[in-house]
């Protein structure tokens, strides 16, 4: 069960890294835009992203991973606990970076409305979408699963070197 967490939790991670990567890697394109065009895209994306496939990897990465350091606790699987427990708190913060930033943001721009009704209002600059601080959070959301991702090929790495257990 040690090494089916590990590699469930490797890998929902990897999809979650991944994703965070691409959306802090694509967005800073956005700044260019007028501001029609950037709520409009960000808007799309904020729908399109919430899907089974996300969430198996937003949600899976958690679970997998505390139940990874849950199965590390006894005595013979410390030596793969510290690296896991990493995992867990680097995702643990990027969690708390998509709460407490991206979220409202996502949010704030869904309220915008629809952009080319009559009456939008066309932002040279969305407040909602605070480009630098988007892509400030949205890096380090990136960096943070990509550590736990990191971490946790060190556990199975320290697993496979401790012998079975």
């Amino acid at each position: 069960m040690r090494v089916f967490a590990l590699v469930a939790a490797t890998i929902t991670t990897g999809l979650t890294s991944g994703l965070f990567y691409t959306y802090a890697s694509l967005t800073p394109g956005l700044r260019n835009a007028d501001g029609l065009a950037v709520v409009q895209a960000m808007q799309r994306l904020n729908v399109a992203v919430p899907n089974g496939w996300y969430l198996l990897g937003f949600v899976g990465t958690l679970v997998f991973t505390g139940v990874a350091v849950v199965l590390h606790l006894p005595s013979e699987g410390h030596r793969v606990l510290p690296a896991a427990v990493g995992a867990l708190v680097c995702y643990t913060g990027s969690l708390v970076a998509t709460r407490a930033v991206n979220l409202p943001l996502s949010q704030a721009l869904a309220q915008a409305g629809e952009p080319g009704l009559a009456g939008y209002p066309v932002p040279s600059d969305p407040p909602a979408l605070s480009g630098a601080r988007r892509a400030r959070w949205s890096a380090a959301r990136a960096l943070l699963s990509t550590a736990a991702l990191g971490f946790l090929c060190w556990a199975l790495v320290m697993h496979c070197y401790s012998g079975p257990n």
